[in-house]
């Protein structure tokens, strides 16, 4: 059997971790490596929504696509300490998070390096970090608010 060296390099799958889902967050323009959450207005309600829905699921009516800037303050949180989906690491926490930029509150990953020393009303920020895998089982990368002061993320291998 003869490989076409072409046919081999086009065919390799990138193996570097991407993001879990598409336009779920990304790096806000000016800000460096500051990531945002990927949501969406209704002018007609004024209400801001995450994830971004196809149209506003109060009056039906069109949204528009915004990028919400990744800062916020823990509201509530809790340490999961069962077997964790998708590889996560054990334990993981996750919480509500309210945006410092846009009235809303959001369901989100919280730095597990940071478990130990979460607690409510603490300011975070929100980080893209490979973590865990996708339903694939290849290595992704997620969205993850971690403490603004004093994180973790660089000790991570």
């Amino acid at each position: 059997m003869t490989i076409n060296p072409n046919q081999a390099v086009n065919s390799t799958v990138n193996l570097l971790p991407q993001p879990v889902l598409p336009d779920l967050f990304q790096r806000l323009e000016g800000e460096g490596d500051r990531q945002g959450l990927v949501g969406a207005y209704c002018e007609l309600c004024d209400r801001h929504f995450f994830p971004a829905p196809d149209h506003c699921p109060d009056c039906h009516g069109p949204v528009e696509r915004r990028v919400f800037g990744g800062k916020g303050r823990v509201y509530s949180f809790t340490v999961v300490r069962t077997k964790a989906p998708f590889s996560l690491p054990e334990p993981y926490a996750v919480g509500y998070v309210d945006l410092a930029d846009v009235p809303l509150r959001v369901f989100a990953l919280l730095d597990p390096l940071s478990v130990g020393s979460l607690s409510i009303g603490q300011e975070v920020i929100l980080r893209a970090l490979p973590l865990g895998v996708d339903a694939a089982g290849m290595p992704c990368i997620r969205p993850v608010f971690c403490l603004e002061t004093g994180s973790l993320e660089g000790t991570r291998s």
